[in-house]
Order: structure tokens, then sequence, then C-alpha cells
């Protein structure tokens, strides 16, 4: 009975995780322009950055070999016949997922001589097809079906044959990217890891001589950047571009704090950011993600890799890498979204090429509201209220230094509060109109009235 109690003392512990009270950080003080202006300067010195930063990709591919040994494996069912449906990517009973086939992520390191495993990776079941399927599901690389572009390789439109609309994702030949293998495993390794409603889901890949493809989930909407430029004939108002930016959000918080080991994406921007029917957005493209710090590093360091405009200032100076690196991008893309602009807009003049160094001087000086926010938007009051809230978000992403940025967490609870904030102006501002339109209609018809009456 001693030993019950004092286990359950324990267990009921272990939940008790007190914090100590901290100051609150430099990110949560409100934003003024006398306080503030010289953090601004700072900021935008960092931003300034952008100009020297090129979208790298270079990166030495760690080659590790599978082990041919047979290792006791709990009994599974034994797999399909080569024409049967593709299943996909599942987790293996006790929850411990496994790969089954070549081992493509596998790693070769054991202990010496005794044939034993050490520190044994996470590994995955995932549906590996073959390349008869992958060329029936697209009609053989038809150029008809290609959807897309990426520094990955082509994107087509396929069919699985239970039906299923999937992307195929066809990477470069080794002549045009030499880091191709990398970033395929890469994105297999991580897309297999994960699943949100708010992330890209994947089936399966291919790896079969020089052909990488990956088979990914089907989002028809197009891209973020597509519908901001109005490639679409549509513009989104701004209620779906708060939704939007949770969204994102959300995802992006899963891959820092949720998923089984923390994922930094190290690519967030528009182009990266899919639309469904819904416009509930998705994210994708997970070849520049890496797993983030383990054993309680503070941070991973590693070559720099992501795109001209969304790049952390520090990350880019000192090759080290933290999750607060996905939230600068993340601020860089809220300023894109409230201002409909690219983060380089080199056709501009000087002082306006970088939109976020540009948005924050008008933040900064109370113009935001006529000046920033995208000019196929409707100038109310609601927009303009929630337009300055989002933009002192976004300026505390920038933070040059990335103690001071919040997380994705906190940028969830802020977009949460900055929506409910916005419907609830919206809804007064209706039911205002509603009313004086009431109104106006009932002193017209009396005064009808009372016209009929003299005659």
């Amino acid at each position: 009975m001693a030993a019950h109690d004092h286990r359950r003392n324990q267990s009921s512990s272990s939940w008790r995780r007190g914090r100590p009270a901290a100051a609150s950080p430099a990110w949560s003080q409100p934003l003024s322009a006398d306080s503030n202006s010289s953090r601004a300067k700072s900021l935008f010195r960092s931003i300034g950055l952008w100009f020297s930063s090129l979208s790298t990709s270079s990166s030495s591919p760690s080659s590790t070999a599978a082990s041919k040994k047979k290792k006791k494996r709990p009994k599974l069912a034994p797999p399909p016949p080569d024409d049967a449906i593709k299943k996909p990517p599942s987790f293996g009973s006790g929850g411990r997922p496994w790969i089954r086939g070549a081992g493509l992520l596998s790693s070769s390191k054991r202990s010496g001589g005794t044939g034993q495993q050490q520190n044994r990776p996470f590994q995955f079941q995932s549906s590996v097809f073959s390349m008869d399927e992958i060329l029936k599901a697209t009609s053989n690389f038809s150029p008809a079906l290609k959807i897309g572009q990426g520094g990955f390789g082509a994107v087509y439109k396929g069919s699985l044959p239970d039906g299923r609309t999937v992307a195929v994702k066809r990477a470069k030949q080794r002549a045009q990217n030499p880091h191709v293998d990398v970033e395929f495993r890469s994105e297999v390794h991580v897309m297999a890891r994960i699943e949100h409603q708010c992330l890209v889901r994947f089936f399966g890949f291919l790896q079969s001589g020089d052909e990488r493809v990956v088979v990914i989930e089907f989002v028809p909407n197009g891209t973020l950047r597509d519908h901001l430029d109005r490639s679409h004939g549509r513009f989104l108002e701004f209620g779906s571009r708060l939704d939007i930016a949770i969204d994102v959000a959300h995802g992006v918080n899963y891959l820092h704090k949720y998923s089984d080991h923390p994922i930094i994406h190290r690519d967030i921007k528009s182009s990266n950011i899919l639309l469904t029917s819904s416009l509930r957005a998705k994210v994708a493209d997970f070849g520049f993600a890496r797993l983030g710090a383990a054993n309680f590093a503070s941070h991973v360091s590693t070559q720099v890799k992501g795109t001209a405009g969304y790049l952390d200032p520090e990350y880019l100076k000192t090759c080290t890498l933290t999750d607060r690196s996905d939230v600068y991008s993340f601020g860089v893309l809220l300023v894109e979204l409230v201002s409909g602009r690219r983060p380089i807009e080199a056709k501009r003049e000087m002082k306006e090429r970088l939109t976020a160094r540009w948005a924050m001087h008008r933040l900064v000086e109370g113009r935001a509201a006529e000046e920033v926010l995208d000019p196929c938007l409707l100038r109310t009051a609601a927009a303009a209220q929630a337009l300055e809230a989002v933009l002192e978000l976004a300026f505390r992403c920038l933070g040059p230094v990335r103690s001071e940025r919040p997380s994705m967490d906190d940028c969830c609870r802020a977009l949460w509060a900055v929506r409910k904030t916005y419907r609830d102006m919206v809804a007064v501002l209706a039911a205002a109109d509603g009313f004086s339109d009431r109104a106006s209609t009932a002193g017209a018809s009396t005064a009808g009235a009372g016209d009929l009456y003299r005659v």
C-alpha cells in the first residue's frame, strides 16, 4: 500500500511542472514609436541583409548504408501483391513505425562487433510506388497534367487506382540539381512523421535509378501567392487572410511542438502555402526541412538554406538554426498577406523595395492603414485596426535578436485574438448599417404616408 501511494505521489508530481515567474518578454510589450525607435532601426538594418541573402541549397549528403542483417520484428501482415492499391503511410503496432523495403533512411550506426543497433532513429512504413504505377497515374508525365514547377522539380496531377487525386513531384536530375538526393531524403523523412490538417498529406515515394518521386495530397486551389497576385481572377478578403495566417501558424506550431521530434521548415513563404477550395491553408514543400535541436541543445549548426527575402538574418550570419528562424519567415509572410506585395519588390523605388522595412516604417509613422493595406481591400475601421495588430505581431516576429521573437504558439494566440476582434467589429458595423437602413426606410414610408394624408 505504501509503495502504491509512493508511485501515485510520484506520478502526480510529474504532472505539476511549475514555471518560475519571469519578466514579460520584449516582444509582448506594446509598440510605440518613441520607445522602439532604436529597436526599429536595428530591425531595419537586419532586414537590409536580404539583399545579400541568396537561396542556397548546398549541403553534403550523408549516405548511410542500410544493414542487410535480418532482425526480429513483430509479426505483421504479409505485404500486398504488386497490383494492390497502396495504402497511405501508417504506423506499426506498439507505436513504433518501421520502413519496409530498401531502408531509405535507416542508420548504420551499430555497436562494435555485437550487431545491435544503438540510438535507433525514427523509421516509418510508407507506400513505395513502382515506376509503372507512377507512369500510369501521370499518363507518362504528360505535359497536360503538369501543374507546377519548383526548385525540387516538376509537379504533376495524378490519379491513384482507388480514384484519389494526388500531386506527383518529380525531382530534377542530378545534373540540374546536385543536391536532389538530400532534398528528397529530407522531404520523405519529414513528411512521413507528420499528420495535421494544416500540412500537406504524404502518400508515398519512388526511388529507382535516377528517378526520385514524392506522392502527396493534391490541393486544387493553387498557392497563396497566386491568390495575392489575383491569378485566379479573385482576391482574398481580409477575414480570409486572417484565417490563412492562423492555419499556417497552427501548421508550423505543430512542427515545432507536437511532432515526435521538433521540425524546422526553413522555407515558409507564400508559394509554399497551398489553398483548398474552401480557402483552408496547408503548408507544403519540406525539401529544406531539418530536425530541430535535441537533448536540450539550443540550436542546430547547419548550412544556410531558404529563400531570399524570408531568411532570418541571424541564421544567415551564424549558421545556427532554431525554430525562431521559422518565426522570422512567418513575420515576412504576415506583411505579405496584408499588403499583397512580395518580400522584395525590385521594380519599386529604393525605399520601398524591401516590403517588410517599408511596412514597419509606415507602422511607426502611423500611416499603415492608408499605405500598407492591400489596395484591393476595403478601407474600414475593422480592417484598419486588425491591420495594425497584425503588423505589430509581424514587427515582433522580425526582431533582429531571435530571443525577442515570440514562439509560433504565441503567434497563434495573438492571431486568434485579432480575428475575434475583427469579426466583432464587422458584426457591430453591419448591425449599425442595418439599423440605419431600417431607420431611413421607416422615415421614407412615414413621410409618404403624411403626404398622402395631406393630399
